[in-house]
């Protein structure tokens, strides 16, 4: 992909992956345009990065879809690629009854339905272009579900489905369907989990972006580290052990919230 000619949609563009996207393609000379939930936190990465274009949109909310679609392609008809970023990530006991039906789905409704509705809101204007590009962000845990996650876990793996049958179905296209596919990485996604990742255990963002800019650029379907390769071939050849493995930190994740 030529992405210093690109004009590139970002969701969930304020922090965390999003935001180094934002920064990286930004420096590769890209029209970047970043949305997100939060104002003020738009407003701010503005501030951060003044040539970018910010918009206020919740993928979580079809009809916020629809506006941001609207907004965008009357503004910027030469937008040509997307990239699903939005997520959020929880830790979830599920014998935990406190959460409401509506609340439990969350993250089901932002990683994967919102992805899904981005797509095929904006994919009758991509399809149009020259050169066009999706770009679905997913995790290892597609590969590997992670039991103090459930729903997180179930919203990747069906990213990563969706992905590759998305990539199939437009392969005749010049629509060019990527996945990038990171492992722990950190940043702000965990600073509300009462049980905290172990950073040496955890890729830098700014590392991981960039693998992702250079796996657009060589036009390479499935961009993962090389950790993420280990995890896809382990969870080949011992899926159970690798997810007792996990397990592990469910157990003291439970641990905490019983003694609160």
């Amino acid at each position: 992909m030529d992405l210093k000619s690109s004009t590139i949609l970002i969701t969930g563009g304020t922090s965390g992956i999003g935001l180094e996207f934002v920064k990286q393609l930004t420096d590769q000379g890209a029209k970047v345009i970043v949305t997100g939930r939060n104002q003020e936190t738009l407003d701010n990465t503005k501030k951060l990065f003044p040539k970018i274009h910010i918009f206020q949109s919740d993928v979580s909310n079809p009809r916020d879809i629809e506006r941001l679609y609207a907004q965008v392609t009357q503004q910027f008809s030469e937008l040509n690629m997307l990239i699903n970023n939005a997520g959020e990530m929880r830790l979830i006991d599920v014998q935990d009854s406190s959460k409401d039906l509506e609340n439990i789905t969350r993250e089901i409704d932002i990683n994967l339905s919102g992805t899904i509705r981005m797509v095929h809101q904006f994919l009758p204007h991509l399809i149009k272009k020259r050169s066009a590009a999706i770009v679905n962000v997913s995790s290892a845990i597609a590969f590997m579900a992670y039991s103090s996650a459930p729903v997180y876990s179930a919203s990747k793996a069906g990213a990563h489905a969706y992905t590759m049958a998305l990539r199939l179905q437009l392969s005749k296209t010049n629509v060019k369907v990527f996945e990038v596919i990171p492992p722990g990485v950190n940043t702000n996604l965990q600073n509300d989990w009462v049980l905290q990742p172990n950073p040496g255990q955890m890729m830098d963002v700014d590392k991981m972006v960039n693998v992702a800019i250079n796996g657009l650029i060589k036009n390479t379907p499935e961009i993962k580290p090389f950790l993420v390769k280990i995890v896809k071939l382990l969870s080949r050849i011992m899926p159970g052990q690798l997810m007792r493995f996990g397990h592990r930190e469910f157990e003291k994740f439970k641990q905490i919230n019983t003694s609160k």
